[in-house]
């Protein structure tokens, strides 16, 4: 125990905080979670996301092996990355390289406002040269306002570029996915498969389209956003950076179990939604309206209705999670910041920043969860699509394959 204590004080002077006898107690906690704990975690968790990533790759590519060669379909790459990359490669590496772009002038609207609050603000040192120009302390506080209403235009005006740019790149590709699924359906039609196509089209590769926009370029964006948040925190105070990854763990270790969840349930009520379009298309063809007819459809329509609500509770119940989890992180940024302020070895405004930037640090995180969350959904739906194209749309013996399938291949993560 006395070796672990030294450590922790080994730990804590080398990043400018001595631990002494006049330290209060309650702060000692704080500082050996923050400081040891919470990275040890952390590491762990993303060990086990690392090896969960590599197991269902190795998964998925033995699944790929053992398909025959009949139930490929020409034109669509086996996964849906490779079709995005296919058809939009160039938009996607301009979109990457926008957001790289877009990350000094961030971490420029981040530290601006710790200028101007400890050396403008806070400061006596006036009149002051910049730039061979002698300011007044009123005169240094209007240009530096300036240059930092100018830093907030540039990156809103490159966000605005980009979200555009995605949009475009995104509608593009759906048109695309749809006209490639309409020629591939007209050439190979079927009774079986004559309206089964209609959701498919117009509904379930919908999704395709907005993941499409954001495939590369938002990884490269919101990662870039939260790393560069991150360096800025671990900039002003190590101890206030760790403090910001705290409730990481957990939400890496519960959102997954919970998107798994989302996952199998999404999965059902694609194949509702396409039996139900197969019993109401029979019944056009075949001119039935009796009363089997309306319960077995009744009965498709009360299952989706069963299905959506479950999918609204599980999505609900991580989304308060989340936000509850975002919420109480500020509490150790006010608690620690606030003794290094009182300390000394903190500046106020410094802590001022860092509470800005967590603000602007739960975004891209929630962005990053969110956008797990839809690559999963995308993934299935896009396995569907070519399940339907191959004609290997036997839902009703694929069905608890199917299931089992998203209960199990997922790759962990969180919002």
């Amino acid at each position: 125990m006395h070796a672990y204590h030294s450590f922790i004080h080994w730990i804590a002077n080398g990043v400018g905080h001595h631990i002494a006898d006049t330290t209060p107690a309650w702060l000692h906690p704080f500082l050996h979670v923050t400081l040891f704990w919470s990275p040890v975690v952390l590491i762990f968790a993303l060990s086990v996301c690392g090896v969960t990533v590599l197991r269902n790759r190795r998964r998925r590519r033995s699944t790929v092996k053992n398909q025959t060669k009949s139930s490929r379909v020409p034109g669509f790459p086996l996964s849906v990355l490779g079709f995005i990359y296919k058809n939009s490669r160039r938009d996607q590496l301009a979109l990457a390289a926008l957001g790289v772009v877009s990350m000094p002038v961030l971490y420029l609207t981040l530290e601006l406002p710790k200028i101007i609050i400890n050396d403008v603000i806070d400061s006596s040192h006036f009149p002051t040269e910049y730039m061979g120009t002698s300011l007044s302390q009123e005169g240094f506080l209007a240009v530096a306002s300036a240059i930092f209403l100018a830093a907030l235009f540039t990156l809103g005006a490159i966000k605005f570029f980009v979200n555009v740019y995605k949009a475009r790149v995104g509608e593009r590709l759906l048109r695309r996915i749809r006209l490639m699924i309409y020629r591939r359906w007209h050439k190979s039609v079927d009774a079986d498969k004559r309206t089964e196509v209609i959701p498919i089209i117009a509904q379930e590769v919908e999704p395709i389209g907005g993941f499409a926009s954001d495939a590369f370029s938002l990884p490269v964006f919101q990662g870039g956003t939260f790393l560069t948040i991150l360096v800025f925190m671990f900039v002003q105070d190590p101890v206030l950076g760790s403090a910001a990854l705290i409730l990481l763990p957990i939400q890496l270790v519960l959102i997954p179990k919970l998107q798994r969840r989302i996952n199998a349930l999404a999965r059902r009520r694609m194949i509702e939604v396409r039996a139900l379009s197969g019993s109401l298309g029979k019944q056009i063809s075949c001119d039935q309206a009796g009363s089997p007819e309306i319960r077995t459809v009744g009965h498709h329509l009360r299952d989706i209705e069963t299905i959506r609500q479950q999918i609204h509770r599980v999505k609900f119940f991580m989304k308060a999670l989340n936000n509850f989890l975002s919420a109480l992180t500020p509490f150790f940024f006010y608690s620690i910041g606030g003794y290094l302020v009182i300390e000394g070895s903190l500046t106020l405004g410094a802590l001022i920043a860092v509470i800005a930037a967590h603000k602007d640090f739960s975004a891209p995180l929630r962005e990053l969860f969110r956008f797990y969350q839809s690559s999963e959904d995308v993934r299935i739906r896009y396995s569907e699509v070519l399940r339907y194209l191959s004609g290997d749309v036997s839902l009703a013996a694929n069905d608890q394959e199917t299931i089992a399938f998203s209960e199990t291949a997922m790759v962990p993560q969180g919002t």
